[in-house]
Protein backbone atom coordinates (compact mmCIF):
# COMPACT_ATOMS: atom_id res chain seq x y z
CA UNK A 1 0.00 0.00 0.00
CA UNK A 2 1.58 3.05 -1.06
CA UNK A 3 0.86 6.57 1.40
CA UNK A 4 1.65 8.63 -1.16
CA UNK A 5 -0.70 12.06 -1.57
CA UNK A 6 -0.59 15.09 -3.79
CA UNK A 7 -2.17 18.14 -3.26
CA UNK A 8 -3.34 21.64 -5.10
CA UNK A 9 -4.40 24.76 -3.60
CA UNK A 10 -5.13 27.64 -6.21
CA UNK A 11 -6.37 31.23 -4.27
CA UNK A 12 -6.18 34.44 -5.11
CA UNK A 13 -3.10 34.89 -2.67
CA UNK A 14 -1.05 31.43 -3.21
CA UNK A 15 -0.80 29.08 -5.63
CA UNK A 16 1.10 25.80 -4.36
CA UNK A 17 1.38 22.12 -5.38
CA UNK A 18 2.97 19.49 -2.86
CA UNK A 19 3.31 15.68 -2.92
CA UNK A 20 4.07 13.44 0.28
CA UNK A 21 5.80 9.81 0.30
CA UNK A 22 5.51 8.85 4.49
CA UNK A 23 7.37 6.20 3.58
CA UNK A 24 10.38 7.66 1.77
CA UNK A 25 13.63 8.72 2.32
CA UNK A 26 13.79 12.13 3.25
CA UNK A 27 13.72 13.47 -0.40
CA UNK A 28 12.62 16.76 -0.74
CA UNK A 29 12.46 19.66 -3.55
CA UNK A 30 11.00 23.02 -2.06
CA UNK A 31 10.56 26.31 -3.47
CA UNK A 32 8.14 28.47 -1.32
CA UNK A 33 10.00 32.20 -2.20
CA UNK A 34 10.73 32.44 1.15
CA UNK A 35 14.44 31.14 2.03
CA UNK A 36 14.34 30.61 5.76
CA UNK A 37 10.43 28.48 5.40
CA UNK A 38 12.28 26.48 2.05
CA UNK A 39 15.07 25.33 5.05
CA UNK A 40 12.80 24.48 7.42
CA UNK A 41 10.77 22.55 5.15
CA UNK A 42 14.06 20.70 3.40
CA UNK A 43 14.70 19.95 7.05
CA UNK A 44 11.15 18.45 8.26
CA UNK A 45 11.95 16.36 5.17
CA UNK A 46 14.95 15.23 5.94
CA UNK A 47 14.39 13.82 9.56
CA UNK A 48 11.05 12.22 9.28
CA UNK A 49 11.74 10.57 5.79
CA UNK A 50 9.15 11.75 4.61
CA UNK A 51 9.71 12.91 0.71
CA UNK A 52 8.41 16.49 0.06
CA UNK A 53 7.86 18.44 -3.02
CA UNK A 54 6.76 21.52 -2.78
CA UNK A 55 6.21 24.59 -4.89
CA UNK A 56 4.71 27.66 -4.05
CA UNK A 57 3.79 31.29 -5.85
CA UNK A 58 2.28 33.65 -2.90
CA UNK A 59 1.70 37.08 -3.01
CA UNK A 60 5.07 37.72 -1.69
CA UNK A 61 5.49 41.49 -2.27
CA UNK A 62 2.86 41.88 0.36
CA UNK A 63 4.38 39.97 3.19
CA UNK A 64 4.96 36.19 3.64
CA UNK A 65 2.00 35.73 5.96
CA UNK A 66 -0.25 33.63 3.40
CA UNK A 67 2.31 31.49 1.51
CA UNK A 68 3.69 30.21 4.80
CA UNK A 69 0.31 29.93 6.23
CA UNK A 70 -1.46 27.87 2.89
CA UNK A 71 2.01 25.78 2.61
CA UNK A 72 1.16 24.35 6.22
CA UNK A 73 -2.73 23.63 4.86
CA UNK A 74 -0.97 22.17 1.67
CA UNK A 75 1.43 19.87 3.37
CA UNK A 76 -1.23 18.83 6.74
CA UNK A 77 -3.66 17.66 3.60
CA UNK A 78 -1.50 15.76 1.63
CA UNK A 79 0.08 13.73 4.99
CA UNK A 80 -3.60 13.60 5.88
CA UNK A 81 -4.59 12.13 2.52
CA UNK A 82 -1.68 9.73 2.65
CA UNK A 83 -2.02 8.74 5.89
CA UNK A 84 -6.04 7.38 4.76
CA UNK A 85 -8.05 5.38 7.50
CA UNK A 86 -4.76 5.43 9.49
CA UNK A 87 -4.68 1.61 10.16
CA UNK A 88 -1.67 0.22 11.41
CA UNK A 89 0.46 3.58 12.26
CA UNK A 90 2.04 3.72 15.59
CA UNK A 91 0.01 6.87 16.21
CA UNK A 92 1.72 8.23 19.27
CA UNK A 93 5.54 10.06 19.76
CA UNK A 94 7.38 12.38 20.87
CA UNK A 95 11.10 14.21 20.71
CA UNK A 96 13.30 16.02 22.76
CA UNK A 97 15.67 17.75 19.91
CA UNK A 98 18.78 19.45 21.12
CA UNK A 99 20.75 22.01 18.94
CA UNK A 100 23.88 23.64 20.61
CA UNK A 101 21.89 25.41 23.95
CA UNK A 102 18.98 24.84 22.87
CA UNK A 103 16.25 21.90 23.56
CA UNK A 104 12.66 21.82 22.10
CA UNK A 105 10.29 19.22 23.02
CA UNK A 106 7.39 18.02 20.33
CA UNK A 107 4.56 15.56 21.17
CA UNK A 108 2.39 14.63 18.29
CA UNK A 109 -1.03 12.30 18.30
CA UNK A 110 -2.33 11.47 14.94
CA UNK A 111 -5.88 11.66 15.96
CA UNK A 112 -7.88 13.01 13.45
CA UNK A 113 -8.74 15.86 16.20
CA UNK A 114 -6.21 18.93 15.26
CA UNK A 115 -4.96 20.98 18.39
CA UNK A 116 -1.73 22.78 18.62
CA UNK A 117 -0.06 23.69 21.58
CA UNK A 118 2.84 25.98 21.18
CA UNK A 119 4.83 27.25 24.22
CA UNK A 120 7.86 28.81 21.87
CA UNK A 121 8.83 32.75 22.02
CA UNK A 122 11.43 34.67 20.19
CA UNK A 123 13.62 37.62 21.29
CA UNK A 124 13.59 39.08 17.64
CA UNK A 125 10.55 40.01 14.85
CA UNK A 126 12.72 38.61 12.29
CA UNK A 127 15.07 35.32 11.08
CA UNK A 128 16.29 36.91 7.69
CA UNK A 129 13.36 38.50 6.09
CA UNK A 130 10.69 35.68 7.49
CA UNK A 131 8.49 37.30 10.44
CA UNK A 132 9.34 34.69 13.42
CA UNK A 133 5.53 35.23 14.58
CA UNK A 134 4.89 32.78 11.14
CA UNK A 135 6.65 29.58 12.92
CA UNK A 136 3.32 29.32 14.70
CA UNK A 137 1.47 30.31 11.84
CA UNK A 138 2.59 27.39 9.90
CA UNK A 139 2.52 25.11 12.77
CA UNK A 140 -1.36 25.48 13.23
CA UNK A 141 -1.98 25.00 9.87
CA UNK A 142 -0.11 22.35 8.91
CA UNK A 143 -1.61 20.58 12.67
CA UNK A 144 -5.32 21.14 11.33
CA UNK A 145 -5.10 20.01 8.00
CA UNK A 146 -2.90 16.67 9.26
CA UNK A 147 -5.59 15.92 11.92
CA UNK A 148 -3.14 15.47 14.18
CA UNK A 149 -2.65 16.93 17.68
CA UNK A 150 0.36 18.67 18.08
CA UNK A 151 2.38 20.19 21.12
CA UNK A 152 5.68 22.10 20.68
CA UNK A 153 7.89 23.77 23.61
CA UNK A 154 10.86 25.16 23.63
CA UNK A 155 12.54 24.04 27.01
CA UNK A 156 15.21 26.58 26.75
CA UNK A 157 17.31 28.34 24.40
CA UNK A 158 18.96 32.02 23.19
CA UNK A 159 19.77 31.71 19.54
CA UNK A 160 16.34 32.26 17.60
CA UNK A 161 17.36 30.79 14.49
CA UNK A 162 18.20 27.17 16.77
CA UNK A 163 14.79 28.40 18.17
CA UNK A 164 13.01 27.26 14.66
CA UNK A 165 15.14 25.20 13.90
CA UNK A 166 14.72 22.45 16.89
CA UNK A 167 10.63 22.88 16.50
CA UNK A 168 10.45 21.54 12.57
CA UNK A 169 13.16 18.97 13.17
CA UNK A 170 11.44 17.70 16.61
CA UNK A 171 8.24 17.96 14.64
CA UNK A 172 9.80 15.56 12.18
CA UNK A 173 11.45 12.97 14.14
CA UNK A 174 7.92 12.77 16.03
CA UNK A 175 6.06 12.76 12.91
CA UNK A 176 8.44 9.71 11.63
CA UNK A 177 7.81 7.72 14.57
CA UNK A 178 3.96 8.39 14.65
CA UNK A 179 3.34 7.92 11.03
CA UNK A 180 5.42 4.41 11.02
CA UNK A 181 3.61 1.45 10.90
CA UNK A 182 3.75 -0.50 13.96
CA UNK A 183 4.28 -4.85 13.15
CA UNK A 184 2.24 -5.55 15.89
CA UNK A 185 -1.19 -3.32 15.24
CA UNK A 186 -1.32 -6.08 12.42
CA UNK A 187 -3.14 -3.50 10.26
CA UNK A 188 -5.64 -2.09 12.91
CA UNK A 189 -6.53 1.12 13.52
CA UNK A 190 -4.67 1.97 16.83
CA UNK A 191 -7.51 2.80 18.77
CA UNK A 192 -10.53 1.14 20.94
CA UNK A 193 -13.22 2.93 18.43
CA UNK A 194 -12.16 1.23 15.78
CA UNK A 195 -11.55 4.82 13.73
CA UNK A 196 -9.37 7.23 13.34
Amino acid sequence: MKRQATIERSTKETKIKATVDLDGTGAYDVATGIGFLDHMLEQLARHSLIDITLKAKGDLHIDFHHTTEDCGIVLGQAVAKALGDKQGITRYASAYLPMDETLTRVAVDVSGRPHLVWKVEFSRPKLGDMDTELFREWFQAFAQNAGITLHVENLYGENNHHIAETCFKGLARALREAVAIDPRQGGRVPSTKGTL
